[in-house]
């Protein structure tokens, strides 16, 4: 499941970041973060470590962790890294899947959060290569997208502009994909449940036993299959 998520980042919080992210000096070679497979397709800028950045990055993990989405569809339980990067004309990232491990941590999901928006640059899509063919994401600055860490995937070269983004990878308190994307289908469905009942109040009675029963369903099968 791909998933892409609107305004992760508020307008004010990504605009301060974008600035701050202007200083190129904070950027060094990419490559030293790649896996020793990837690090030869791997062209572009990676921040390094300084105060400014670590404030951002703290700023990008808690926003992701913290979201209702990313906490229905990942379950997360801890970010393995978060990595701020830059691409000038000429850069690209080739084909390439993540790690299965980073920092010792088991990477189950992805995510790509765009901190500059998509009339900034030329080119710099993520395309994702998956069982029903490529998907390409160029998405508008503070949107995210979320997908399984097995998947190969690239950054088309950008040919103008600068695009700017941070990438992290997820370690799921669910380790099959079938079964988060289960959970989060469930979760759904208490979501339009409620919703209904709202709005249906001849049915709230009906609707309110449907909602806890699903509930009842979701908590179980977190019991069965969720790992600390």
């Amino acid at each position: 499941m791909i998933m892409e998520i609107e305004d992760l980042l508020p307008p004010d919080s990504r605009q301060a970041i974008a600035e701050l992210l202007e200083d190129r000096a904070l950027f060094r070679d990419g490559g030293r973060t790649a896996g020793r497979m990837a690090r030869a397709r791997k062209n572009n800028l990676q921040a390094a470590d300084h105060p400014l950045v670590r404030g951002i990055l703290t700023k990008v993990r808690d926003a992701v962790m913290t979201h209702p989405v990313v906490q229905m569809a990942a379950v997360p339980n801890r970010i393995a890294r978060v990595l701020l990067s830059r691409y000038e004309p000429g850069m690209a990232y080739g084909t390439h899947v993540d790690n299965a491990f980073m920092d010792g941590v088991r990477t189950d999901l992805s995510f790509t959060v765009f901190l500059t928006g998509p009339d900034s640059y030329e080119g710099g899509e993520l395309v994702i290569e998956g069982a029903e063919g490529e998907r390409v994401i160029k998405l508008p600055a503070g949107a995210m997208v979320l997908y399984p860490s097995t998947e190969l995937h690239r950054v088309r070269p950008v040919t103008d502009g600068v695009r700017l983004a941070a990438v992290g990878w997820i370690e799921s308190r669910i380790r099959r994909r079938e079964e988060r994307e289960l959970l989060f289908d469930v979760g759904l469905i208490g979501q339009a449940i409620a919703a209904g009942r709202e709005g249906a109040a001849p049915e709230a009675e009906a609707l309110d036993g449907a909602r806890l029963r699903v509930a009842r369903v979701h908590a179980n099968l977190l019991r069965l299959w969720a790992e600390r």
